[in-house]
């Protein structure tokens, strides 16, 4: 027979006797009573099983240990009420998952692949996933650190392994995530911007193979597009010359509500690289870019070689700077929702990731001088206004202030008023 104890600080616990006449405590914390009662009914039941005095455990004892989560089986374990559950392994588990996830792009389940390489390289595939703490997850962390990834990148890989292990929770294959605690937000790194100016564009543009890399160059420049994905997906039917627009559409953002596509202005200074290549397009083509399309093309690897031709060195991000560097640009000028709205982000994840400081903005505010007889009135006024202020001003001055603004506001309201002149019909 069990028996339930209540503790004075209103915990809980179960005590019963085992088959070697030992006394057996299991902890149940802060439970109602009806809880507990229920609990020592399913304790008794397996003691009997245990003992063999029952024979086996019933159907309904059965189903209840196997809804019950990892924390709360390994107290029935450590008791000998029921044998301890065969952990998954790690290699399995992630095998499992990543194989399952049919609705992720090829290029998510390459991402994912990174973070199950690391993993297991760290853990090996044997390890059980129960074994792993936060402890092991911190010293992750750090071994990838150690291989001289950059901070987002580890930053990224951290919250890939999040998920992987909160999945791992909801199948009550693990009682916590040992990740949680890892940071994963993405940051901004100033080391890695760099703004490439209509000068350099140049240089590029001209040492560019054909008409169609010079277009991969112009769309990134001066269209803001992601490459490769938003390039390869530019169709002809997309581009409205008459109304000076491109349809985008976006893979990227897709998944998130009106993400899946954006109307960009035909700007000037790409206009006539479209047209050299529209120009050029056989009859009834369907994509924009067509010779770089296949899977064995290294966009980025041809860019870097096409860069160092021009006579320039490769600028840290190869194809997110071209976006920013035109994201900047657009916001001298146009409102910063517009342009985020052409560009395809949000305000936070521009001031972040894009909008640049530069030497232009250092040189235009050199050229800006404020002549020394504005700058001694300033000084002159803000040394005065607190002996102004300090001032005492009788009550009969403060009336006849009052009456003059008054009289002023009458004068210039006229039979105007407050309200806003309209016309009438």
């Amino acid at each position: 027979m069990a028996s339930v104890i209540r503790d004075p600080n209103g915990r809980k616990r179960i005590q019963f006797v085992a088959g070697d006449r030992s006394r057996k405590t299991i902890r149940l914390g802060k439970a109602t009573m009806r809880q507990a009662e229920t609990f020592k009914m399913r304790v008794e039941q397996l003691a009997l099983a245990a003992t063999g005095a029952s024979g086996v455990v019933d159907e309904d004892t059965i189903r209840w240990l196997a809804g019950l989560d990892e924390v709360v089986y390994d107290k029935l374990a450590a008791v000998g009420l029921v044998a301890k559950r065969e952990s998954m392994k790690l290699g399995a588990f992630l095998d499992d998952y990543i194989r399952g996830r049919h609705d992720v792009k090829p290029s998510t389940a390459t991402v994912y692949g990174h973070t199950h390489r690391n993993l297991i390289a760290f853990f090996g595939e044997d390890k059980p996933l129960r074994d792993i703490t936060a402890g092991d997850a911190d010293k992750w962390r750090l071994s990838l650190l150690e291989q001289d990834l950059a901070e987002n990148t580890v930053r990224r890989r951290s919250g890939i392994a999040k998920q992987f292990f909160r999945v791992a929770v909801r199948q009550k294959l693990i009682p916590s995530n040992p990740f949680d605690d890892l940071r994963s937000t993405i940051k901004g790194n100033a080391k890695r911007f760099y703004f490439i100016t209509p000068e350099e564009a140049e240089k590029v543009l001209d040492a560019c193979p054909d008409a169609q890399w010079r277009l991969i160059f112009a769309l990134g420049r001066y269209g803001g597009l992601r490459c490769p994905s938003e390039h390869l997906s530019l169709r002809w039917e997309d581009v409205d010359w008459e109304r000076g627009r491109i349809l985008i559409h976006s893979p990227k953002t897709e998944h998130h509500e009106g993400g899946e596509s954006r109307l960009v202005p035909l700007f000037p200074e790409l206009l006539p690289y479209l047209r050299e290549v529209f120009e050029e397009a056989e009859p009834g083509t369907e994509h924009v870019i067509t010779r770089y399309r296949h899977s064995n093309c290294n966009l980025r690897t041809q860019l870097q070689r096409v860069i160092r031709n021009a006579g320039l060195k490769p600028w840290p991000k190869l194809f997110q700077n071209l976006r920013a560097t035109r994201q900047t640009e657009l916001c001298e000028r146009w409102p910063e929702h517009v342009v985020c709205a052409w560009i395809g982000n949000s305000r936070s994840v521009a001031r972040k990731h894009y909008l640049q400081v530069t030497d232009e903005h250092f040189e235009q505010a050199a050229k800006t001088t404020v002549s020394p007889e504005a700058a001694q009135n300033a000084a002159q006024q803000d040394a005065e206004m607190p002996r102004i202020v300090s001032h005492p001003v009788s009550e009969s001055v403060k009336c006849d202030v009052k009456r003059d603004i008054a009289r002023q506001c009458e004068v210039r309201m006229g039979d105007i008023g407050l309200e806003p002149t309209t016309s009438r019909v």
